[in-house]
């Protein structure tokens, strides 16, 4: 793996493996891609992994780096039995997109596959934000990160919206937590990963708040908006998870909604599958209401929503 990854086939993950020069590459012949049942049985993990990002919608190049990754290690263990330098790699990554992207699904997973690797030896995810790492007097914020470091030793922390470390000005003590983060980077790089996730502008601009940052962060990923298809195929699937479906109508004018909403609205401010998911459990209260005014209970009737059960955030302003 020692060359940059720069994945565009579909415009839905962007890999960029950091800090390191492309290399003049000899064209091979195309190799058959691996299909699931050709995986060697010591290759589970990853077909465990490959099972579970299955059922996420797009994200096809966010699985391709994952095998990728998973290789590379691998092979470097292989290197090392024979008696080959099998050189580390620091692991930490960070996530640039807005809300509702998969960025949290993507860590617990990744979590999973490096445990199961042995690569973390317990695969926990820490989840933390500003209050958890800045104190409110001077070495008080150094502390909490260091204890919120020693709690992910072993898995993975993750930080959501990163870039408010930095947002204080020169008396904030986010800075304090920024320079601490990057100390235990480096002095504990092989016993814990750290994710910093957040906006892709803020977390460019955060990169600038430590000399040492961007070197330490080899895996930086994109994730793109989701299309209007992908955000109705994610509907289905949460509302299959439910035991719901939605009628021809109800579908119809979700789609319509989605193409209007992402037309005018800023792209930070769409938050993704997670208004979906808002959506849907709101009118899924909205059916209810309406079915108890009805008094009707009938299987088909308790399975299906319609357009008259959808209600978007915007209608209740």
């Amino acid at each position: 793996m020692d060359q940059p990854i720069r994945m565009k086939n579909n415009g839905q993950i962007n890999i960029v493996l950091s800090g390191e020069k492309r290399r003049t590459q000899i064209k091979e012949p195309p190799v058959r891609e691996i299909q699931e049942k050709d995986f060697p049985v010591q290759h589970i993990a990853l077909k465990e992994i490959e099972e579970e990002m299955g059922a996420l919608v797009g994200m096809e190049e966010m699985k391709r780096m994952i095998k990728e990754v998973y290789a590379w290690i691998y092979v470097n263990k292989k290197r090392e039995e024979r008696g080959l330098k099998a050189g580390r790699q620091a692991l930490h990554m960070m996530f640039k997109g807005n809300p509702g992207t998969g960025k949290t699904t993507v860590a617990r997973l990744i979590g999973k596959l490096f445990q199961k690797m042995d690569v973390l030896s317990k695969g926990h995810l820490i989840e933390a934000e500003r209050a958890d790492l800045v104190g409110e007097y001077i070495g008080h914020t150094a502390q909490k990160t260091r204890d919120l470091i020693k709690k992910a030793l072993g898995g993975i922390l993750f930080i959501d919206e990163a870039y408010s470390l930095g947002r204080g000005g020169e008396k904030d003590f986010g800075k304090e937590a920024i320079d601490t983060l990057v100390k235990h980077m480096e002095d504990r790089q092989h016993e814990f990963i750290l994710i910093l996730a957040g906006y892709s502008r803020e977390m460019d601009y955060f990169l600038t708040l430590n000399p040492g940052l961007h070197s330490r962060f080899p895996l930086v990923v994109d994730f793109p908006d989701y299309s209007v298809d992908q955000l109705l195929e994610i509907s289905r699937l949460m509302l299959s998870e439910r035991e719901y479906i939605m009628n021809g109508d109800a579908e119809r004018k979700l789609r319509e909604h989605l193409y209007v909403i992402k037309s005018y609205r800023s792209l930070t401010s769409f938050s993704n599958g997670r208004y979906i998911r808002n959506v849907l459990e709101k009118s899924i209260r909205v059916q209810s209401m309406r079915l108890l005014m009805e008094d009707s209970y009938e299987r088909n009737d308790l399975l299906t929503l319609r357009s008259q059960d959808l209600v978007f955030p915007e209608d209740e302003e």
